[in-house]
């Protein structure tokens, strides 16, 4: 006569079956990252360079609870999210990571032109009503966009990519809103006052900012993260500022660009540009405390997109 299975075993077995299904979700959804864009030819150097930084950037989302799957995008987000519909191109604007030339590739993709993009002028590619944003459709048509077209975003060093902000905004701009507008602000906070000519310093800068809540502060300097929500939004290429050749290409590439369209290399100031020699000196004005408060300000960004 046969003995009945412990239920014990029974248990076992089915605890191991649950694993199993576990597993094989994970797999799949590691396949997804590692997967090519279908129909995309891939420089297997750049595919693994992909891979890897989405891979990183998931874990980091997985850890700080901040993947919260939705069909649409966040509506100041989805501001940010330019949409180029001849080629099914999305690019997430990050001010300070060379979005004005960005724009001037998503001018040319739109109106199909074959010019140089260094003559179309700066003013130009920052009259935002030429553009679509994802903000501009429907919900049902943001869901088929962000499940059809290429995402891209670009990052740079949090650190460099805020004193670029303010070498830009406090020592080169003459408009109104920030240098007479936020400069009085900072200064009438940090001075007292609002009669002093002398800019406003580098210092009080970072005092300024630490001092709101990321999530409000203004798109030249709010985190990254907060601008394109890459934890939520599954972006095709991950591009890097220090990487900028390589990756723009790829995008090039990727979305169909014509053959002789190139990301082009112009500075809006003839002066060097804020790289890390530069960022060491104006990081060195700051006390401790100060420096930590702005580390804390942009840790995420920092361990987000590999500058850690």
């Amino acid at each position: 006569m046969l003995r009945r299975t412990p239920k014990i075993l029974w248990f076992i077995a089915l605890f191991s079956i649950l694993l199993l299904g576990l597993f094989i979700t994970y797999l799949m959804t590691l396949t997804s990252l590692l997967t090519p864009v279908s129909g995309h030819q891939y420089n297997t150097e750049m595919w693994i360079t992909q891979r890897n930084r989405k891979i990183a950037l998931k874990s980091v989302c997985l850890q700080n609870n901040l993947t919260h799957p939705s069909t649409t995008a966040d509506l100041t987000v989805a501001k940010q999210l330019f949409i180029e519909e001849n080629h099914k191109f999305i690019y997430c604007e990050v001010p300070k990571v060379g979005c004005s030339n960005w724009k001037r590739i998503l001018f040319l993709l739109k109106l199909n032109l074959s010019i140089n993009a260094e003559y179309i002028e700066h003013e130009a590619v920052h009259e935002d009503t030429f553009f679509k944003k994802l903000s501009d459709y429907p919900p049902d048509q943001q869901r088929t966009i962000l499940n059809t077209y290429t995402k891209v975003m670009f990052t740079r060093d949090p650190l460099q990519r805020i004193i670029s902000a303010y070498r830009d905004k406090f020592l080169h701009y003459t408009g109104f809103y920030y240098g007479t507008k936020i400069a009085n602000i900072i200064k009438s906070k940090f001075r007292g006052h609002t009669n002093s000519t002398e800019s406003v310093s580098f210092q009080e800068f970072v005092h300024f900012i630490v001092e709101q809540k990321p999530e409000r502060l203004d798109k030249h300097w709010r985190p990254m993260h907060y601008l394109c929500d890459p934890c939520n939004i599954d972006y095709n290429v991950l591009g890097k500022f220090e990487t900028l050749k390589q990756d723009s290409d790829h995008v090039l590439q990727i979305v169909g660009a014509p053959s002789n369209l190139r990301y082009p290399e112009i500075k809006k100031y003839i002066e060097s540009r804020t790289d890390a020699k530069l960022s060491a000196e104006y990081i060195s004005q700051l006390p401790l405390n100060l420096l930590q408060q702005l580390l804390e300000l942009y840790k995420l960004d920092f361990i987000l997109f590999g500058y850690s």
